[in-house]
């Protein structure tokens, strides 16, 4: 099978920085169009004009500045605060004296907010209360005495630059909990996997060496002990297993990414495939097959996970019901769903067993069986009955057979 990494971004601040370009362009004309609604009660409408075109030009070069927090650095950021506070301390000289005294707005008008916002996106509620702070004391100084007018702005902007510097950094975190969490998961349903394979393969080699060399004795039982030895170690590394740090991006804006590998499957293009045909050679002497007269068909991913299960399941068998015991393998389609039955006339399994048997690492009922079919959307069900055998019911739905492969 084909490994393809997938990459997942998360990011919240994104979305606030292209509303945050759309606001300064649209407070830059807010702010053009108050100035010509006012124009009779500007003494030096020169400078006014002037100031306008500087704030037009800027307000458009910088656009691309703030589309990303890599993009919107410090200086840019100082520059920027600079523009709204010379604009505001330039509104005395241009205004007439009714138009302070009235309490009318000042040049940039509320352009200024986007320069502080920026901070608040950029670096969180410190930044933000930083940038308040000389807007705060501009706008005292432009009116020239504390009005309540003007101390209901300054305070106005520097909660809503703190609330919203305060939100940012909260979604940061978030954004880590979230990337560790999925990235806990994919690593988790990877690991599994892993154990599925070493388990149907390695794990059952070593365990079948351990025994033969117990039976056979001498160096044969040397190497079975070593064997054995080898077999825990490997069922400790398989159900344990280390879990990647997550990934944080270089660029703020993109918030927090997860790497997860998926596997593509070298049959992905392939139609559906036959179940029967893939379970028909697991009938033996002992093993009988029973199947619908008509073609069983699942996405191949699925019907090879689930083909799979049932050989685990018959592996199980072999191992633990004893050379003598038969098997039984009913297939079953139903309208929703396929259902494949693995019944067998052993010992059954005593109470508690299968928990015992994971928690030392023996995971073959857990993984190979189990795994399987929550990885396909299905389930595994499994009746034992000391004295009376053991029962195994695999269960997979039609329509996520394609969904449910990785």
């Amino acid at each position: 099978m084909a490994r393809r990494e997938r990459v997942i971004r998360m990011s919240v601040e994104q979305p606030l920085w292209r509303a945050l370009s759309g606001y300064r362009v649209l407070t830059m004309l807010y702010a053009v169009g108050l100035f010509a609604a006012e124009y009779d009660q500007f003494d030096r409408p020169g400078i006014a004009i002037a100031f306008y075109v500087v704030l037009f030009v800027w307000t458009l070069a910088t656009l691309p500045r703030v589309q990303s927090a890599v993009a919107c650095t410090k200086r840019f950021l100082a520059v920027d605060l600079a523009v709204a506070l010379t604009g505001i301390v330039l509104t005395p000289v241009a205004a007439d004296a009714h138009h302070i005294d009235s309490g009318g707005p000042t040049l940039p008008s509320i352009w200024t907010a986007g320069s502080v916002l920026a901070y608040a996106i950029k670096g969180g509620w410190r930044w933000a209360a930083f940038a308040s702070t000389p807007v705060a004391v501009a706008n005292l100084i432009e009116r020239g005495s504390p009005a309540r007018d003007t101390v209901h702005n300054v305070v106005l902007v520097w909660v809503a630059s703190i609330a919203i510097g305060y939100v940012v950094e909260v979604a940061r975190a978030s954004e880590r909990t979230l990337a560790r969490a999925l990235e806990i998961e994919a690593t988790t349903r990877e690991r599994e996997r892993l154990a599925r394979d070493i388990h149907d393969g390695v794990l059952q080699v070593l365990a079948m060496v351990q025994r033969r060399g117990a039976v056979l004795g001498g160096e044969a039982g040397e190497l079975g002990r070593m064997a054995g030895e080898q077999e825990i170690a490997l069922r400790t590394l398989v159900s344990g297993g280390l879990v990647p740090v997550s990934r944080v991006s270089l660029d703020a804006a993109e918030g927090a990414v997860v790497r997860a590998v998926d596997e593509e499957p070298d049959d992905v293009d392939d139609g559906p495939v036959d179940l029967r045909a893939l379970l028909a050679p697991y009938a033996a002497a002992k093993v009988s097959f029973a199947e619908p007269g008509a073609p069983v068909p699942l996405p191949a991913p699925a019907a090879k996970e689930l083909a799979a299960a049932v050989g685990a399941a018959l592996d199980n068998v072999r191992r633990h019901a004893g050379a003598d015991a038969r098997a039984w393998i009913l297939v079953e389609d139903e309208p929703g769903e396929v259902v494949v039955t693995v019944r067998d006339d052993g010992p059954g399994i005593p109470e508690g067993r299968l928990a015992q048997a994971e928690g030392e690492g023996r995971l073959g009922v857990a993984l190979s069986i189990r795994g399987r079919l929550r990885d396909l959307g299905g389930s595994a069900e499994l009746v034992s009955i000391p004295g009376q055998g053991t029962e195994v019911e695999l269960k997979v739905p039609k329509t996520r057979g394609k969904a449910g492969t990785r």
